[in-house]
């Protein structure tokens, strides 16, 4: 530790960091506590536990990648996490307010019909594919936390409101984290929609706690898939973790192949970067367009969420050929500047001669004709 006045804090001054995280933890479980306990989800029993132990990811009670990597936030010498997140000078918030546009309507005809996506800020999107809507990681809550009074709060509103939302056939979550699986959202989306929840092993145990009906809930294991209409929608392999307590990896992690008669879409969920995107690609790619996570990065959590460069790799690897990326912009997740994601992603994609497209929050991308990137979020970074 170095000695106080040289940028660091000092043992005293680190020690009183700690107990006011200390203090700070136990109110925020005493706002969980208050709030909503059932946002914590469902426990595995019964049949739903049975299949779990039988998949290849369980084993000794949990879901576990398929590489061993560190999942929980490590430290460095000399580095203190806490200080920066107090004191630290990156800009993690925009300085003006999110552009936010309303998405235009899907025409009824045309190639526009064909492959489209609408993002609506972090992870949330809406894949056009052929004629079908497929909805994914939908978060509309003011908060991504177990509490609407503490935790990452929106830091800009939804484009539009769930109830604007057009019909959809499929709604697909990737993992039970509160930024991608949100209780309020779900239950929104049960009592105004009509689609099946598309979700890995064990995150039905949440949906069936919350009211969903077991007959709208369609649980998958890595490489196993599900027809919806004209669309096969598999579940493919991620290097990530799970949890919505103090239990982890109770639930399994997955991102998703969309895939129709002509065009494909790939999800990355949250991962980090593995060889498995070069297996997907080769068994399920092209695709016409990735939506890849590409915030909420650092180099203590390498290992389950990759750095904007890793996700042109990624890009690369699965044959992709337009990059849409997703995971940035709403909440603050991270220590990086705000802006930085998207700025890392473009250098990258301009020197490994990469097409991306780079949506306002609410703007319709027809993959086939994407807006030029024109460096929108620099404005109010």
């Amino acid at each position: 530790m170095r000695a106080p006045g040289d940028g660091q804090p000092g043992r005293a001054t680190g020690g009183r960091l700690w107990r006011l995280a200390g203090l700070a933890a136990v109110a925020g479980l005493a706002y969980v506590a208050r709030d909503v306990p059932a946002q914590l989800g469902g426990r595995l029993s019964g049949p739903r536990a049975e299949r779990a132990a039988r998949s290849p990811q369980f084993r000794d009670g949990t879901f576990h990648n398929r590489a061993q990597i560190q999942s929980m936030i490590t430290g460095e010498s000399g580095r203190n996490l806490l200080w920066e997140l107090a004191f630290g000078k990156q800009r993690r918030r925009p300085s003006a307010p999110v552009p936010l546009l309303r998405p235009a309507a899907a025409p009824a005809t045309g190639t526009d019909r064909d492959l489209a996506v609408v993002w609506y800020g972090h992870a949330s999107a809406l894949v056009e594919l052929e004629g079908h809507r497929v909805l994914i990681d939908p978060v509309w809550s003011d908060r991504c936390s177990p509490s609407a009074s503490f935790g990452p709060r929106r830091l800009h509103e939804p484009p539009v409101r769930l109830d604007e939302l057009p019909p959809v056939d499929a709604i697909l979550i990737s993992h039970d984290h509160y930024d991608h699986l949100d209780m309020a959202t779900v239950g929104e989306l049960t009592r105004r929609q009509s689609a099946p929840f598309l979700v890995p092993l064990g995150v039905g145990a949440h949906l069936d706690r919350w009211g969903v009906p077991e007959d709208r809930i369609v649980e998958l294991d890595w490489s196993e898939c599900h027809r919806v209409g004209g669309l096969e929608i598999t579940a493919t392999a991620a290097q990530h973790f799970s949890g919505r307590g103090l239990r982890r990896d109770g639930t399994l992690w997955s991102s998703w192949v969309i895939a129709g008669a002509r065009r494909r879409v790939f999800y990355t969920g949250d991962s980090g970067y593995f060889d498995g995107y070069a297996e997907i690609g080769a068994e399920h790619g092209p695709f016409d367009v990735t939506l890849m996570q590409i915030g909420a990065y650092d180099r203590a959590w390498a290992g389950i969420h990759m750095f904007p460069e890793e996700a042109v790799a990624a890009h690369l690897d699965l044959r992709g050929e337009l990059l849409l990326p997703v995971h940035w912009a709403t909440f603050n997740l991270a220590l990086h500047d705000w802006a930085e994601p998207v700025d890392r992603l473009w250098a990258e994609a301009k020197a490994r001669d990469v097409r991306i497209a780079v949506p306002r929050p609410g703007e319709r991308v027809v993959v086939d004709d994407p807006p030029p990137v024109d460096g929108w979020w620099q404005a109010v970074a």
